[in-house]
């Protein structure tokens, strides 16, 4: 008798269940009731309306916040911010839709059955956007980072004095991003949360007992600029300062144009003479080549290890040839490394228009080892005269700008070991372009003045120009 009761109720149930694979097909299925989706109820919903509901859920818990713990500070972005989603609505609505409505008979009927004894509650699952955290991570998060404060020195009188250093502590931003989404993908339960994010500790360079070794000179120079105006000593003065007091550890790179840029009003330079396109013309910070050829020869004297070094483009008469190190834009810049086993002090001083770089360290060299710098001259270009006419000054207007005779040399260093000569090391081959003295004349005025005037420039013989122009001026009063 049961088994006819049984067989009468599935008979019914695949009537009544071929009904609904019927209107599911047609797309006008309804979720079952007891049907959810974190706790949503989707019962009776079209698939439209079981989107909607559940896109409305995951913008709720885009407001929610996560608080990050970043040693003693803290910030609370949303989930929002950090482009939280759900990556499985679709699928949800999908199955509920077909729950009790897909398959063969008997699975329909049970799961129907089911449904009647327990609710059926999906669970979303959550992403967040990957370009968002990190962004967020490496933006915002890091503003808290405090770099180490390496120890130094300072001067106090004939020696120094050491300045301890201060530790640091740094976001690890890597460990960050993933420890953020692995908690949100993983373990949030969708209220607001909260977590600590790894920090390192960022140790400072130098002990007093290391810096304590610095005590040395080894290698010193001075350049004096005797000619120069106010504004190029200035210049000096300021880029030397910039420089002054550096402490290099051991397989530490210094660059000069890092240290003593931006060249600009702000960071104490004034505009003066620099060598540009085969002429001379003012900029911010005119004269700091003085400065590094000065360090780079003070460097070179402390045998410490040349990364980068130019030549001008033209003689400079502060140095021998190939004695120089020119700094331009990024394009040229003196670099050298502390390629020894100690510190190094950088000492930069101006006084009475000379500049002096003293570099201190631990002497570990032989005093019976001395060392000697030659600069050879290979070739000269004689740079000439060029007499150009200026139509746009009138005839009596002359300007005469110097000569910078064309060289190329080379640089050597010579060690001695009780006075004799041990060995010789060529340091650079530098080539310097040959520019003329070039004088401008002023043609502008009466046409045949004019004319003479250009046919004397023609000749390009000083002599004939100055005799002519002599003669224009005299006609001309």
């Amino acid at each position: 008798m049961k088994r006819r009761q049984w067989f009468a109720g599935l008979i019914l149930g695949a009537a009544f269940l071929t009904g609904s694979s019927t209107a599911f097909a047609a797309g006008k299925a309804e979720i079952h009731a007891g049907v959810y989706a974190d706790g949503i109820d989707l019962s009776g919903m079209t698939r439209e309306e079981a989107l909607t509901a559940l896109d409305t859920y995951v913008q709720e818990m885009q407001d929610e916040t996560l608080t990050l713990h970043i040693g003693d500070n803290e910030l609370t972005p949303t989930l929002g911010e950090l482009g939280l989603t759900g990556t499985n609505e679709s699928d949800i609505v999908e199955e509920a839709i077909g729950l009790g409505k897909t398959g063969n008979i008997i699975k329909r009927y049970k799961e129907r059955k089911d449904l009647e004894h327990e609710n059926k509650n999906y669970q979303l699952t959550w992403a967040l956007d990957t370009d968002l955290v990190t962004a967020y991570v490496n933006d915002t998060c890091t503003q808290f980072d405090q770099d180490a404060v390496d120890a130094t020195l300072k001067r106090s009188g004939s020696g120094f004095e050491v300045v301890g250093g201060q530790t640091g502590l740094v976001l690890d931003t890597a460990a960050s991003i993933t420890k953020i989404t692995d908690f949100v993908e993983n373990e949030w339960d969708h209220t607001n949360g909260s977590m600590e994010l790894p920090v390192e500790t960022d140790y400072p360079k130098g002990t007093a007992e290391e810096l304590g070794k610095v005590k040395d000179v080894l290698g010193t120079f001075t350049t004096s600029y005797n000619t120069s105006g106010a504004a190029r000593c200035k210049n000096i003065a300021t880029g030397t300062a910039h420089i002054n007091g550096t402490v290099l550890y051991p397989g530490d790179t210094f660059s000069t144009y890092e240290t003593v840029s931006p060249f600009s009003e702000a960071n104490g330079y004034a505009m003066a003479g620099s060598y540009l396109n085969g002429k001379v013309v003012d900029s911010l910070g005119g004269g700091i080549c003085q400065v590094s050829t000065t360090l780079y020869n003070a460097v070179l004297r402390a045998e410490l290890e040349v990364v980068e070094r130019s030549n001008h483009s033209m003689i400079v008469t502060y140095v021998d040839p190939a004695d120089d190190a020119a700094i331009a834009g990024t394009y040229k810049d003196f670099k050298f490394t502390n390629n020894l086993d100690a510190p190094i002090y950088i000492e930069g001083v101006t006084s009475g228009k000379q500049v002096t770089f003293t570099i201190y360290g631990q002497e570990t060299r032989p005093s019976n080892r001395t060392l000697k710098f030659e600069s050879v001259t290979l070739s000269t270009t004689d740079p000439g005269v060029q007499i150009v006419a200026d139509a746009g000054q009138p005839i009596g207007y002359i300007v005469r700008e110097s000569a910078h005779k064309g060289v190329v040399a080379e640089l050597y260093k010579h060690v001695y070991v009780n006075g004799q000569e041990e060995s010789v090391t060529k340091l650079n081959k530098s080539t310097y372009k040959a520019t003329p003295r070039t004088i401008t004349v002023g043609i502008a005025g009466d046409p045949d003045l004019s004319n003479e005037l250009q046919a004397a420039i023609a000749t390009q013989d000083e002599a004939t120009v100055n005799a002519t122009l002599a003669s224009c001026v005299a006609r001309m009063q």
